[in-house]
């Protein structure tokens, strides 16, 4: 059936007269060739200052530059050439933005791994994304070992937690992590390389930058899109710097237009592998010459809280649920928030209460934003320069421009609600490798359709109501009832699966699973031990329901908004 040509409206951005005076409606021309390029501008500009802290231990820009030549010249003698794809697996130590500057200096693209997810899953992304490398922490070396010779994958470097943190120390760590907490499952990668090895014989050997363009890869960041299959939206240097550049223009607005200040402390406990981290913290903060204070494992709330202690930190990013989780604990109360001048929310929709109490307890205003891993990711954010939680996800950036539009692509107007759709320099390149995909969520005109619903107010602000996909956004956090049926339904015992997302008061929404057996005997233990086999743990359905037979169109089409709506 032929598809009628949508008309189109001229786009009147009303959101332009909200802006604060000190913003320009555009950014200018980009100042770097490549996010490698601002690295090597940043360590450089700002050597002796520290970059990154973790577990007490701090690297300096100089370090990390120094370091990442080591890691880049180990990689170049592998014969790693302009293009490759590398993968990291590593929560926020010391080692990742060593990594991350070496691959990208070297002209290489990142793709980011989630530590936590399953073989199954893992598998999936190496073979996607073509890895030739892969960098992993030895906590996860067991996940890794079992899709060995079923991937592309030829070079392995594992690290251990306390490698970059000195001597006695990192000794220290390492053995209490692997013998003491039993963090560390058994692992034998033969020909595996470990990280200080990587180290020493790029330090005898010679780094030469490789320079990339703005049309170039940077990053694979993976995400479901609008559909189950987890797909790399392909991010080029444009899209990442250009990001960082309009992050860059909407923070002149804090200190009467003089910018958040100098010298800045970044709190990092969102994971570096996830697009918001990426960007605010680790692009955004090496372009300020920021120290990002690296937090391996935020749930462990009360070692957070008493990191927290030891900095008079400025920028503050986070989700809901983490926000309500610190201020739960009676020692986050306590803290020193005299410096905190920004508090960013994102990933997930950061809900009325929890701002106005983390308002009360920190004295800072919860800057609520929008975006996605298509979007590099900051599409929408309120004005920083405001002190009240507005509810909505703020005004399109500079230079974006965003419109609402119907099922058949028109623009509906001011009030009315319709799929939100992005254009600007932040949008993707597309899909790797997935022209169709990317055919799929590109309308004609240049705009990403994001498949959240919501209308804009005359302002320009524009408030989210509903998801048009069946998508789960558990803490920040991406699950596609597709995947988790599929792997429901590989199980012996079940014959039909749906999922779908149903609220829950600490992770915005979790996962339920409607199942229909093939086998009487079937119990709901075995349904949750295939699931954890299978299924990274945010994925996990954490309710589980029997049913006869599950509600279906006259196609046969399950009817997940029906379970949903009971």
């Amino acid at each position: 059936m032929a598809k009628s040509k949508a008309k189109k409206s001229k786009i009147s951005r009303p959101w332009l007269k909200s802006y604060p005076e000190n913003v320009p409606h555009e950014i200018s021309d980009l100042k770097h060739l490549s996010v490698a390029g601002l690295i090597e501008e940043a360590c450089e500009k700002y050597a002796d200052r520290d970059a990154f802290s973790c577990m007490g231990k701090s690297l300096t820009y100089r370090e990390i530059q120094e370091y990442s030549n080591y890691v880049g010249a180990w990689l170049q003698s592998k014969g790693l050439a302009k293009g490759d794809r590398v993968a990291i697996m590593m929560p926020n130590i010391l080692q990742y933005p060593i990594v991350l500057a070496a691959i990208l200096r070297a002209g290489l693209v990142v793709v980011n791994v989630n530590p936590l997810y399953t073989p199954r899953e893992l598998e999936h992304q190496l073979k996607d994304s073509g890895a030739k490398a892969i960098f992993v922490l030895e906590n996860f070396a067991t996940t890794v070992e079992q899709v060995l010779g079923k991937v592309p994958t030829e070079h392995v470097v594992v690290t251990k937690m306390g490698d970059m943190l000195g001597g006695l120390k990192g000794t220290i760590v390492n053995l209490v992590v692997k013998h003491v907490k039993k963090l560390v499952p058994a692992w034998s990668i033969p020909g595996s390389t470990s990280f200080k090895d990587v180290l020493a014989i790029g330090k005898s050997s010679g780094f030469e930058p490789v320079e990339s363009f703005h049309n170039d890869y940077a990053f694979l960041q993976y995400t479901g899109g609008t559909t189950g299959v987890s797909k790399g939206a392909a991010l080029t240097n444009s899209n990442v710097l250009s990001n960082a550049a309009q992050i860059n223009l909407w923070l002149q607005s804090l200190n009467d237009g003089k910018g958040p200040g100098d010298n800045l402390t970044y709190i990092c406990a969102l994971p570096l592998y996830h697009i918001f981290a990426l960007t605010v913290n680790a692009i955004m903060g090496m372009n300020q010459g920021a120290t990002n204070v690296l937090i391996p494992n935020p749930r462990d709330i009360p070692g957070f809280v008493k990191e927290l202690g030891n900095w008079k930190f400025h920028v503050f990013p986070g989700l809901n649920t983490l926000f309500t989780a610190l201020m739960n604990n009676d020692d986050f109360k306590k803290l020193d928030f005299s410096n905190l001048v920004l508090t960013l929310g994102g990933g997930m929709a950061v809900q009325q209460p929890v701002a106005e109490r983390w308002k009360k307890i920190t004295g800072s205003n919860i800057s609520e934003g929008y975006g996605l891993s298509e979007t590099s990711p900051v599409a929408t954010t309120n004005r920083f320069d405001v002190d009240k939680f507005s509810g909505t996800i703020g005004y399109p950036m500079p230079s974006t421009d965003i419109v609402i539009r119907d099922d058949d692509g028109n623009d509906v107007p001011l009030g009315d609600v319709g799929e939100i759709c992005i254009r600007g320099p932040q949008v993707m390149a597309g899909y790797w490798n997935r022209p169709k995909e990317t055919a799929n969520v590109m309308s004609d005109d240049g705009f990403f359709k994001s498949g959240d619903m919501g209308f804009m107010n005359e302002a320009g602000e524009i408030k989210i109501v509903d998801r048009k996909k069946d998508m789960i956004l558990v803490s920040g956090f991406n699950v596609y009832p597709n995947e988790i049926e599929e792997v429901a339904v590989a199980h012996d015992g079940i014959l039909e699966a749906a999922a779908v997302g149903v609220p829950d008061e600490k992770s915005g929404e979790i996962v339920k699973l409607f199942v229909v057996k093939s086998d009487k005997n079937l119990t709901e233990k075995d349904v949750r031990d295939w699931c954890a086999k299978n299924l990274t743990n945010y994925k996990r359905p954490r309710y589980i329901e029997f049913r006869d037979e599950l509600p279906k169109t006259n196609v046969g089409k399950i009817l997940r908004r029906k379970l949903r709506d009971e």
